[in-house]
């Protein structure tokens, strides 16, 4: 198969005045009163354009932290958190060389810094390499790299003032291990993250931490008043008369109320013991 590539001839068209045409101005006054109005108008946009720059805050390793890798958040109190991946007042270099340690930090827009918390590599959990999420509980969730009881990296919860839990540690098996990435919390209450290593094959996992809200029991009465917050979804309340192998929970009937954020249900007292919990 051949192929036949046929120029074109180029045609030039042009069109010469030879005389001027009556009634014609010449553009160049109207370009120029153009040009001067764009030069003074230029400077008032480049002004508006400006961009500031200030630096709220140099970390020093001990004891404030050291390589902050992730992104921050804004609480809703208005200050921004965040995580250093080493240093603290833990930082240290454990048995495989690895610098453990690591931070949580609360900053305000200004610059003032606090630590709320510094890891130690032991079962709280070291080297957090990602960013944290506040739930809608208000608490701060976010992960760790390694630490943990199995030395896997853990998911944890920490109050802004400070105060840690840890939610679950890894064990580098089937529930994957080292999470290197940020959590993100569901429509569901649920949180969800991921892994680097682990799971059947391997090479990591998707994982989901079902965070069950506290229940509040409080007898008034001859009545019972049980309440728990209504930002946890899909959770419905039930009780059973024993806690035996062959306990059977049913629903409470009827379903709560709602009253300041707080899922409410009044029960009447019985002679028989009852206990309680939530289910989803």
């Amino acid at each position: 198969m051949k192929t036949q590539v046929t120029p074109f001839h180029n045609v030039i068209r042009t069109c010469t005045l030879t005389e001027p045409i009556l009634g014609r101005k010449s553009p160049l006054p109207l370009l120029m009163r153009l040009l001067w109005a764009a030069a003074l108008v230029l400077p008032g946009f480049v002004a508006q354009a400006g961009v500031s720059f200030t630096s709220l805050y140099s970390f020093h390793v001990f004891p404030n932290g050291e390589n902050p890798e992730a992104g921050l958040v804004q609480g809703s109190d208005g200050n921004l958190y965040g995580t250093t991946s080493a240093g603290g007042t833990n930082g240290h270099f454990d048995d495989h060389g690895i610098f453990a340690g690591g931070t949580v930090f609360k900053i305000g827009t200004n610059g003032g810094l606090t630590t709320l918390h510094s890891f130690t590599g032991g079962n709280d959990g070291g080297f957090p390499e990602a960013g944290l999420v506040q739930g809608s509980d208000g608490n701060l969730y976010g992960t760790t790299y390694y630490g943990g009881t199995n030395g896997a990296g853990t998911v944890f919860k920490i109050s802004t003032d400070g105060t840690l839990t840890t939610l679950h540690s890894l064990a580098g098996g089937n529930d994957g291990g080292c999470s290197a990435a940020g959590l993100v919390q569901g429509s569901d209450g649920n949180l969800y993250g991921t892994t680097e290593y682990g799971g059947t094959y391997g090479f990591g996992t998707v994982f989901r931490l079902t965070i069950v809200p506290g229940l509040s029991i409080i007898p008034s009465g001859p009545y019972v008043v049980l309440t728990w917050p209504t930002n946890y979804a899909g959770f419905t309340l039930q009780s059973t008369t024993n806690l035996g192998s062959s306990a059977v929970w049913t629903t409470n009937s009827p379903p709560p109320v709602v009253i300041g954020g707080q899922n409410v249900i009044i029960n009447t007292m019985s002679g028989t013991q009852q206990f309680f919990r939530l289910s989803q």
